[in-house]
């Protein structure tokens, strides 16, 4: 950021307290409501565009922020030949994001990513990986990525990832519902996963390339936010079209005004194509001006990424020795 704004320090930004908000409890369906949003194509894709080019955080402060990114990264493997020793290189990584002598040097001990992120075949693998390092497992379920399967194999899906260990399920949701218009179905098929989930949180991946209309990706985070959904994500990463600025813009605002009726926090998770570190400290900027430092934390934010934490890494090294390192250097697996 610019020095006429206020930003946060390493102490802000890095160490956050991490306190949980009570659970989102599944509300009542109010179709008048979530169809009554309207959405400014035009001023949210200006918003946007500005914030790459007018704000920017330097030297320590952007160190801080970096490692704040790394905290909110869902660390993730979604390929078919993922293999036990790949997911488990990924698990050390996210125990050990950053060498030791830059963790030493950032004063960043005991840093982690936010979570790990695998098929539900891997989960049991991640799980005793992750053990004793409060790191949780997140399951992608429901027919990932198209989401087309039976919904009854779709819910089975989600009751064996928690049953196998995992404490965070990113489901998709059926597109058709939001393209014909069937409010009601979606509401329907997002309290089954809700309910199916039991404690594990649950986030929704709205597939917002293949929705249409930024007004369709604001009706539908409504939906999902009533009908249980603990954070509200951007795409599966398999889409052509992933995270992006105005989608986020519109998602947030969707979490805002949620929060403005309920008082209910949800989460937000942008997914798909942030690559890079200054990407990262964009949509960081917009979390913060948009919802408030409460939201820059793992409960509440996280990064559906896998090469994301490379690059990162790469800065850090940077600002700690004022070299850059090869990228080849910084593999996950």
């Amino acid at each position: 950021m610019d020095s006429t704004v206020s930003k946060p320090t390493t102490a802000d930004v890095a160490h956050l307290p991490q306190t949980t908000d009570a659970r989102i409890p599944i509300a009542p369906l109010d179709l008048d409501w979530a169809l009554s949003v309207a959405v400014n194509t035009s001023a949210l894709e200006r918003r946007a565009a500005t914030l790459p080019g007018r704000r920017s955080v330097k030297k320590a402060n952007q160190a801080a922020w970096l490692c704040k990114a790394i905290s909110l990264i869902d660390l993730t493997t979604l390929s078919g030949d993922d293999t036990v020793g790949r997911v488990q290189r990924l698990c050390a990584k996210a125990r050990q994001p950053l060498r030791a002598d830059l963790m030493d040097a950032l004063g960043m001990e005991g840093l982690t990513t936010g979570a790990v992120c695998v098929y539900h075949d891997m989960v049991e693998t991640a799980v005793e990986a992750l053990a004793g390092s409060n790191i949780p497992v997140a399951a992608v379920s429901t027919g990932f990525p198209a989401g087309l399967s039976p919904l009854d194999l779709r819910i089975k899906e989600i009751e064996a990832s928690v049953t196998a260990g995992a404490s965070e399920i990113d489901i998709v949701i059926s597109r058709r519902h939001v393209l014909s218009g069937n409010w009601q179905a979606l509401y329907d098929e997002m309290v089954a996963f809700r309910q199916a989930c039991g404690d594990a949180h649950v986030k929704a991946i709205l597939a917002t390339g293949e929705l249409g209309s930024l007004r369709n990706v604001a009706r539908a985070s409504r939906i999902c936010m009533m009908a249980g959904a603990d954070f509200i994500k951007t795409s599966t990463g398999k889409e052509s079209v992933n995270a992006t600025l105005p989608v986020s813009l519109t998602m947030i605002r969707a979490i805002r005004d949620y929060h403005d009726r309920t008082g209910h926090r949800v989460g937000y998770k942008p997914a798909g194509g942030i690559s890079k570190a200054k990407d990262a400290l964009v949509y960081l900027t917009l979390l913060r001006e948009e919802l408030g430092l409460r939201w820059m934390q793992p409960d509440m934010f996280r990064f559906g990424a896998s090469s994301l934490l490379n690059d990162i890494e790469r800065q850090l090294e940077h600002h700690v020795t004022g070299a850059y390192s090869a990228s080849y250097r910084h593999a996950l697996a």
